[in-house]
């Protein structure tokens, strides 16, 4: 077990350790203890989960009623004895139950421990809830138990530093009630652009109206909350760096020089207009070549965030465009749903599988629905009833056959073609990069599985005909795999594959 030092701001709330640690009080809150990494799946003597201090008079006995402090005072244990109420420190504790001995203390609920003499204290392995009476309280301790078990089968998960988490909490603050929309609007409403400040002010308006259903009211509240929730940045982009963008391409992607080459080619613009550039990115290939990698890549290139929308899964168009608020069900559309969770209006929109769009009952294909927000002359939701800038939006398709995509839509992209890999290509990827991904992922050594030239030269003959490089790694992962059951029940330090091996293994 690894000791760490617990801190304080684990342990007390917030406010009080910063008024303690501003007034520089010797009356402040005190930690007492330290924690303790643990993995056991059970508690017992062998594996207690909190230490306390041994009391200098009498001994702590295998049972002990009390509660234990609040810890904006002091960390310990207030127990009673026959000369009437006495306290000892917590000196140490499992991590994964700190949580729980706070909210004990805090809300005071009366425990019985169980515990044994140990060489550095008194070691704690069951907890109750009593009634006052020193009774279990059948309720609270169901709880309780239920709690413990649940801890005792998980294990600690690091927690980010609170005075961060608390300022990522502040940056995720949303408008959402008609008050703080109000008070936005009040405050920050000239860095809105100026229809979408008049729509806002509009829908305030209708929205503390009596004239209208609470339907009505319900769905305009929401839209208002989706737009002011949206960071309006305008449409100007700060320059790439060449270099930086083909390291972000080089980690994303094997090979495929001449495509790295053209995509920088066709964002590089962006370093003397600070615009986006005037077509979008369709990026037309086989399945498993990397379209979407380099699309999450450009992304990181950009410093913007993505949207995705999966075409193949849309019938209908207006899944797209949203329906209008008259209807009681209504809701915004696909599209105007991805700006709200990427929370600005520039944003790198990821149009998947752009070929699979087929006509709905209607008679209408759904892809023709993006013909607006491809134009970057502005995109409206029939549930927001706003036109959108869409000067920020970078859209990157991808697609297996290119020939299904209308023309209408072809125009509106630069079209990049993926040819499939090479089989030496495919050889480099499956020995440099797939390999090591899996026996990563796996927990294995680079020795516990081998697998030379010649036997690796065998899974690019069996793929061959297959495009892109998944199969490459299902073959990656079913040959690790083979080599684990191996080592595990043949005591073998590793596996060296042959030709003969590989072939028998992938059938």
């Amino acid at each position: 077990m690894t000791e760490i030092q617990s801190r304080g701001s684990q342990v007390f709330d917030l406010k009080s350790l910063r008024e303690a640690k501003k007034a520089k009080s010797p009356d402040g809150p005190v930690c007492t203890y330290t924690t303790f990494d643990s993995e056991a799946d059970t508690a017992n003597p062998e594996h207690p989960f909190l230490i306390l201090r041994q009391p200098s008079g009498e001994k702590l006995k295998h049972h002990v009623t009390g509660n234990f402090m609040n810890p904006s005072r002091r960390t310990g244990f207030e127990y009673k004895t026959g000369a009437g109420p006495e306290y000892t420190d917590i000196l140490r504790v499992d991590r994964r139950f700190e949580r729980l001995i706070r909210w004990l203390g805090e809300n005071q609920v009366p425990v019985r421990l169980s515990g044994c003499q140990m060489a550095d204290g008194f070691g704690i392995y069951k907890v109750h809830a009593v009634n006052y009476s020193g009774k279990v309280a059948a309720g609270t301790d169901g709880f309780l138990q239920m709690t413990i078990g649940r801890i005792l089968a998980g294990r600690f998960q690091e927690e980010s530093d609170p005075e961060e988490e608390e300022e990522e909490q502040e940056e995720q603050v949303k408008l959402t009630d008609i008050s703080s929309m109000t008070d936005f609007l009040a405050c920050a409403g000239a860095v809105l652009p100026s229809n979408i400040r008049r729509w806002a002010q509009r829908n305030l308006s209708l929205i503390r109206t009596n004239t209208i259903s609470q339907d009505e009211r319900r769905h305009a509240q929401r839209a208002l909350s989706m737009m002011l929730n949206i960071q309006w940045k305008g449409a100007w982009f700060e320059s790439i760096d060449p270099k930086r963008a083909r390291e972000i391409l080089d980690e994303e992607l094997y090979g495929l020089e001449k495509v790295k080459q053209r995509i920088i080619e066709t964002i590089i613009q962006i370093n003397r207009t600070h615009t986006l550039p005037a077509y979008g990115l369709l990026l037309a290939g086989p399945a498993g070549v990397g379209k979407s990698q380099i699309a999450y890549a450009v992304a990181r290139i950009l410093k913007l965030p993505w949207a995705s929308l999966d075409m193949s899964a849309i019938t209908d168009p207006e899944a797209l465009t949203g329906s209008p608020r008259v209807y009681a069900n209504a809701k915004p559309g696909l599209i105007m749903e991805a700006f709200s969770r990427a929370g600005s209006d520039n944003v790198v929109f990821i149009i998947n599988e752009l070929d699979k769009a087929d006509q709905g009952d209607s008679g209408a294909n759904p892809a023709d629905a993006l013909l607006t927000l491809l134009d970057n002359l502005g995109y409206t939701d029939n549930y927001i009833e706003c036109m959108i800038p869409t000067g920020g939006v970078y859209p990157i398709a991808t697609a297996n056959d290119k020939s299904r995509i209308s023309a209408p839509l072809m125009s509106r992209f630069a079209v990049i073609d993926i040819p499939d890999y090479t089989p030496e290509e495919k050889k480099v990827i499956f020995s440099r990069f797939s390999l090591p991904k899996i026996l990563k992922r796996m927990g294995m050594k680079a020795e516990e599985c081998i697998i030379p030239d010649d036997a690796a030269d065998v899974v690019i003959e069996k793929f061959a005909r297959m495009p892109g490089c998944r199969d490459l790694e299902q073959a990656a992962e079913h040959l690790a795999a083979n080599a684990l059951y191996q080592i595990e029940t043949g005591d073998l330090a590793g596996v060296t594959f042959t030709p003969e091996m590989v072939r028998q293994i992938l059938g």
